[in-house]
């Protein structure tokens, strides 16, 4: 074998070689990212239904379907995670209220309105509060929580706010002014009728679905 063939085998091998760590590389990573989804996913239903210390990493991990030990190649703390899974949430809620689709429809974004607003306070929504929304289900763990995670629970609120807002007419202010009056009867509604007798919580749930004047 000549020297050049050789030298073109060696190119040619290196070629392949790179190509396949390449590879290798880019499925590492996208499965470290579908990973993190998971957790994030098994978080944020977690910490709704039990609270941010009545799910523990190790339960995380588990629903998850990881290790334990793997845990800290996607987050240095528990309190990252917090953060993680509550934005997670906030955007799924933020996601139900969005109306893009018809942003100039006036009735068709009140009707929307109307439609979540009774979602949230249904009796689906007391009872799956792993599914529900955030402010429920850990606005009393959070008050509890460090600066971080606090942050992270306001922005949160604000983003479910301006979507509520976005679906109200009126200046800017007083759309404002009133998805924060709307979402705050909502949320400590369905938290005193988590927190109650039967006969309490429907009763909490059916004063606040009457009409507004």
């Amino acid at each position: 074998m000549s020297l050049r063939t050789i030298w073109i085998t060696c190119v040619i091998n290196n070629v392949k070689t790179l190509t396949e760590n390449g590879s290798d590389m880019r499925v590492s990573r996208a499965e470290k990212e579908r990973s993190r989804a998971r957790i994030v996913d098994s978080a944020s239903r977690l910490l709704r239904e039990r609270g941010i210390e009545g799910a523990s990493v190790a339960d995380v991990m588990s629903d998850a379907g990881l290790t334990h030990g793997g845990f800290y190649r996607h987050f240095a703390t528990k309190d990252e995670l917090v953060r993680a899974a509550l934005d997670s949430a906030f955007r799924q809620v933020a996601d139900r209220l969005d109306r893009t689709d018809s942003p100039s429809d006036g009735e068709a974004q009140a009707r929307h309105l109307m439609e979540y607003e009774r979602s949230y306070l249904s009796d689906a929504h007391v009872a799956a509060a792993g599914y529900g929304c955030p402010i429920a289900a850990l606005a009393g763990d959070v008050s509890r929580a460090g600066d971080d995670v606090r942050g992270t629970f306001g922005q949160g609120v604000r983003r479910v706010v301006s979507g509520m807002a976005n679906l109200l007419s009126g200046t800017r202010a007083q759309r404002q002014a009133r998805a924060w009056r709307q979402l705050a009867m909502m949320a400590g509604a369905v938290a005193i009728a988590r927190a109650s007798d039967p006969e309490t919580a429907a009763e909490v749930l059916a004063a606040c679905r009457l009409p507004r004047t």
